[in-house]
């Protein structure tokens, strides 16, 4: 099967809705625009190209993490397959693009942000009890979250990213150049030992 897979920067332009169908399965979407940046070499301006405009959907348990994430004015990443919606409204056929996004996020160039990992996983009903409480008959859900503060690569309270100086970062130091590696100059070298009789 053969299937477009885009990568789109933008911003959140509508609240996330997030939704349970009946049989719940969950979805959330939300709608987003992105605007193409070029240079006029005819008046050396940056200038905006057109702006597209696709609904991002997600499903299942991303749904529930975009719905708990993002808000609208956000600036976002999603990666995933495009299609096209196609019904009749009052004034006759519409389309609309739609991204059916596999992975997205909040774009960290515009912004900071802390990852949670969360996992979502059904809960076994009490003797008695019959799906989520609601009285819709689906299973309930437990949401666990896993704090990362003290895992692997987290960095100790008085090591926060923060705080870091110039003189830790190799690119401000200008030991790297432009494709991540030392140029002959910049790097530091250790002496040469001094040979004997020379």
């Amino acid at each position: 099967m053969s299937e477009v897979t885009v990568t789109l920067t933008g911003f959140v332009a509508t609240e996330p809705r997030h939704v349970v169908s009946a049989s719940g399965t969950s979805y959330t979407t939300f709608r987003t625009a992105t605007t193409r940046r070029y240079f006029d070499r005819s008046s050396g301006e940056w200038r905006d190209g057109q702006t597209l405009w696709f609904t991002v959907k997600t499903w299942r348990d991303t749904a529930r993490n975009v719905a708990q994430s993002l808000r609208k004015g956000d600036p976002v990443v999603a990666q995933g397959v495009l299609g096209v919606d196609e019904w009749t409204g009052s004034d006759g056929p519409r389309t609309s693009l739609v991204l059916e996004a596999r992975s997205l996020g909040p774009d960290l160039s515009r912004g900071e942000a802390r990852f949670v990992q969360v996992v979502h996983r059904p809960t076994v009903p009490a003797p008695g009890s019959t799906g989520s409480g609601d009285g819709d008959g689906r299973p309930a859900e437990q949401t666990l979250v896993v704090d990362r503060a003290d895992g692997p690569g987290a960095a100790a309270p008085e090591e926060s990213a923060r705080d870091t100086t110039d003189d830790d970062d190799p690119w401000a130091a200008g030991l790297l150049d432009a494709d991540g590696g030392g140029t002959e100059d910049a790097v530091p070298h250790e002496p040469e030992p001094a040979v004997a009789g020379a």
